[in-house]
């Protein structure tokens, strides 16, 4: 920047007393008019670099010189208005800076410098006020970046860079054109609409290129949009390099292209494409080539045809045209660019007075007659104006901006009169005043500027179609920002001619994952190619491209296909299954046959087999055994917090009942059996009143124990979800393990002291000892419940409560069978031995007037020591008055 400066303090033009003397010049022609006040100009009319300081390339571009007449036309106008700068007129001085940064810098140093020449003795002529400059965002950084410390205004017609907002950097420049910061939005906006995923970019090698695509793919890329390639061109580049960008496009399997360049740089790529006839791209284009002549002929529609992109918002300028028609060679003939303009639109040589031809040029050679009043050239089409309209926009913005800073009031007050000398304007003025410049003209559009130097963005959505065998570019759709930066598009659609037809393109890495199905990203490749992963069950992905498969709700599970939940089958163990009905019947069958023992027990309560198993308690057992077969049939149907209450304590309370039975059966026996030395009166304790309360004692610890259960952490209904993913399994959660534990546990205690206890009396006299059978069914009894602790723990689902059902009725089937079976037997099938002398008799050991035989058989006790024998009869004298009063309350002694 220091550099720069130094190099245009070297060409400022300075006074002295004999006149305007220059430091140095650089030659360049220029459009030229003095005015009161100077407005400067920089154009790219020839687009190639300058060969040398005084040859330049003859390679015209027609729609750069109508920006550079608009400018004129706009001045006119102007000057010709009595309410805008009544009395000052408007001059200019145009250059060309052959879109190149270091031209565009000789220009801008050119102009701030004055005039190339001027007479010693005339005045020097007014510095420039205001620039209008550079179509190129490159040009523009350049002659902004060296004017702007000095405050030139600079306004551009042409710059998108968003660069060019930072007013740190530039601080006086403005534009009439949006930035690419919207712009950058508008196209993200455009993909995404269309859903294309997959794109390639292609960009200017500068900063309006390089800044653009990196804006576009901040923008894309909140999208989830991935560019595949970002190729540069450049309209120096040679043609290999450009060979290089057209084998990146044949290689690549994106369908739709970005092209963010200038026409210029953009152009020599398109040829290659259409000579390779690389079709069945879609082309997006910016704002700087769409609308451009050059490349908008049927041979490129070929390839780029279908083109869609934005623009600017055109406008016509009907009074243009006839500034337009009336340019002529003759006119001036040593106006710049005239000769080179003419030769395009008439086709033919101007012969112009003092101008010799050479001999080796072999044009045509004009008449003299030649008029441009009919031409059909799209020159003279000043009906969809775009870039031109911004050239005619910033002349009349600096004109108002002067208009204020030069009478102090708005365009249209009543009272115009000067508050500033022409000489005392200060470019640094012309800014502040262009900065506050806000106003309407003529075709009702408003004009004004935000705190960067920008205007409000819109923009059209323009269409590339062939119309009787012309390109056209049809608007089909408009682009509006708002202040917040939220915006609005409508596009008509329908009316889209695409590069593949009617169809729009698609353009995506992978293909949109279908239902069931989600994004898998590829390692090392861009998040728009992925492999589509089939959902795990339980999840479904209900849409085409989910990212991630949803989980379903825990009462559901995945269908088949992945993309509906579906409620899952909730299972527990019915009635109405193969399983449950057995179960029931089984059941049902062990408590008839408990209340068909009971009926036989108390019809033949008379008989000495009843008589000798203790009727009350045998009669108790059958009931308590008739409650267990009932029991399992809570288990069986949906649980519910009643049903899930009553299956556990009733479980505990009924085996409880009746373990405490056979405990008490088993007390009873031996201890008539074990009462075996004089003195010893332990039997006459055990009555009636004390078996009840060892039954009901026994049995109230199991229910205190139940009701603790049950208050504290009750058992409740709970869907278990880990047996099978398809089903629910509905159980009965045992609420507190460790009561459930208890519970058996307690039952366990009380079938182990029984079992003990008979064990003890198994080898006592054999007829009617109920403790062999007492034993034998307890081992069954203990062998079913610890057997069901395992398989109870690894029994899945419904099987779980099958298991501790199937216990329930083995064991109580165990104890029915063992311990009623054999008196059933005898009294139905072996009636003869249902006697008191099949009950055995002690007649050996016992006198025959005590009835103890009727109960116990034959005596065990074989004293073989006559010396003790009177001992021996005092201890049967007592034993048998024991055992008298012991079976006379079992109503066996007579």
């Amino acid at each position: 920047m220091q550099r720069g400066i130094l190099l245009f303090l070297c060409v400022l033009s300075t006074n002295t007393v004999s006149g305007c003397e220059l430091f140095g010049r650089f030659d360049m022609p220029s459009l030229f008019k003095e005015g009161d006040i100077m407005i400067g100009g920089i154009f790219p009319i020839l687009i190639k670099q300058i060969l040398s300081t005084s040859t330049f390339d003859k390679e015209f571009d027609l729609r750069i010189y109508r920006w550079t007449q608009a400018m004129l036309f706009a001045i006119e106008e102007i000057n010709n208005d009595p309410a805008l700068l009544p009395n000052i007129s408007l001059g200019y001085r145009i250059l060309n800076s052959c879109a190149s940064p270091t031209n565009a810098l000789r220009a801008a140093l050119t102009l701030a410098s004055g005039a190339e020449e001027v007479d010693v003795s005339s005045h020097c002529p007014p510095a420039i006020s205001a620039l209008i400059a550079e179509s190129g965002s490159s040009q523009s950084i350049a002659v902004a970046g060296i004017l702007g410390p000095f405050h030139m205004p600079i306004i551009s017609y042409f710059s998108t860079c968003a660069c060019l907002s930072d007013r740190t950097k530039y601080p006086t420049f403005f534009r009439t054109i949006p930035s690419d910061y919207f712009q950058a939005k508008a196209l993200a906006a455009l993909v995404k609409h269309f859903g294309w995923q997959w794109i390639g970019a292609i960009q200017s090698d500068n900063d309006y290129g390089r800044n653009g695509i990196l804006a576009f793919k901040e923008e894309v890329e909140k999208f989830g949009v991935c560019v595949a390639f970002v190729a540069s061109v450049l309209r120096t580049y040679t043609r290999d390099e450009f060979l290089e960008v057209v084998e990146i496009i044949k290689q690549s399997s994106v369908k739709v292209i970005l092209a963010f360049s200038v026409d210029g740089d953009f152009y020599p790529l398109m040829q290659e494409i259409v000579n390779q006839n690389i079709t069945g791209i879609q082309w997006i284009s910016c704002v700087a080539w769409i609308t451009s002549s050059r490349p908008s002929t049927p041979e490129m529609y070929r390839s780029f045809g279908g083109t869609v992109g934005f623009v600017m918002q055109k406008m016509a300028i009907p009074k243009l045209n006839h500034f337009l028609t009336s340019i002529s060679p003759y006119t001036d003939p040593n106006a710049p660019f005239v000769k080179d303009f003419w030769e395009i639109i008439v086709g033919c040589t101007p012969v112009l007075p003092g101008v010799h031809a050479s001999t080796e040029d072999t044009t045509k050679r004009c008449t003299g007659n030649e008029t441009l009043m009919n031409s059909e050239n799209d020159f003279f089409n000043v009906t969809e104006l775009r870039v031109t309209y911004n050239v005619y926009k910033a002349v009349y913005a600096i004109a108002h901006a002067l208009h204020q800073l030069v009478f102090c009031q708005p365009v249209g007050a009543q009272t115009v009169k000067r508050c500033l000398n022409l000489s005392e304007i200060q470019p640094k003025e012309v800014s502040k005043k262009l900065q506050r410049v806000n106003f309407t003209n003529q075709f009702g559009d408003e004009v004004f500027f935000d705190e960067n130097g920008d205007p409000p963005a819109s923009y059209d959505v323009i269409n590339w179609q062939l119309i009787n065998g012309k390109v056209q570019h049809v608007t089909l759709g408009h682009l509006t920002f708002a202040a917040n930066g939220d915006y609005k598009l409508s596009i008509e659609e329908e009316k889209i001619v695409w590069r593949t037809g009617k169809k729009v393109p698609t353009s995506v890495c992978s293909n949109v994952c279908p239902v069931g199905t989600r994004k898998a990203q590829i390692r090392g490749k861009p998040i728009c190619c992925f492999d589509c992963v089939p959902c795990a069950d339980g999840t479904i992905a209900n849409s085409t491209g989910a990212a991630d498969c949803t989980p379903c709700p825990k009462e559901y599970w995945s269908n088949e296909r992945k993309d509906d939940c579906i409620p899952r089958t909730i299972e527990f163990l019915k009635y109405h299954e193969p399983m449950g009905i057995a179960l029931t019947l089984v059941s049902l069958l062990g408590a008839s046959l408990s209340l068909a023992t009971m009926v036989v027990f108390i019809n033949y309560r008379e008989t000495p087999v009843i008589k000798a198993s203790n009727f009350e308690l045998s009669s108790l057992l059958l009931f308590s055994l008739f409650l267990c077969f009932l029991c399992p049939l809570t288990f069986l149907g949906r649980p519910t917090v009643w049903t899930c209450m009553l299956r556990h304590t009733a479980f505990g309370v009924t085996f409880a009942l009746c373990i405490s039975c056979v405990l008490g059966k088993t007390i009873v026996v031996v201890t008539a059996f074990k009462a075996t030395f004089p003195g010893n009166n332990i039997a006459g304790k055990f009555g009636h009143t004390q078996q009840r309360i060892i039954i009901c004692s026994c049995t109230l610890i199991q229910i205190v124990i139940c009701v603790l259960w049950l208050s504290l952490n009750p058992p409740y209904p709970h869907m278990l979800f880990t047996y099978s993913n398809k089903i629910i399994v509905l159980e009965c959660n045992t609420g507190s393990q460790a009561s459930f534990y208890a519970v058996l546990g307690y039952i366990g205690v009380l079938a182990i002291i029984c079992l003990i206890l008979a064990f003890m009396a198994r080898k006592l006299p054999d007829n009617f000892n109920e403790a062999k059978l007492i034993t034998f069914s307890l081992l069954i009894f203990c062998a079913v419940w610890i057997t069901f602790i395992p398989a109870y723990i690894s029994s899945p689902g419904k099987f779980t409560v099958a298991v501790e059902i199937f216990a329930i009725l083995s064991s109580a089937f165990g104890l029915l069978s063992s311990i009623f079976a054999p008196k059933c037997y005898i009294i139905f099938l072996k009636p003869e031995k249902n006697t008191k002398k099949h009950t055995g008799d002690l007649s050996r050991v016992y006198p025959a007037s005590c009835p103890i035989t009727a109960v116990i058989g034959s005596s065990t006790l074989r004293d073989p020591e006559k010396d003790k024998r009177k001992q021996m009869d005092a201890w049967i004298t007592v034993h048998c008055k024991i055992c008298s009063m012991l079976l006379k309350e079992m109503d066996v002694c007579e």
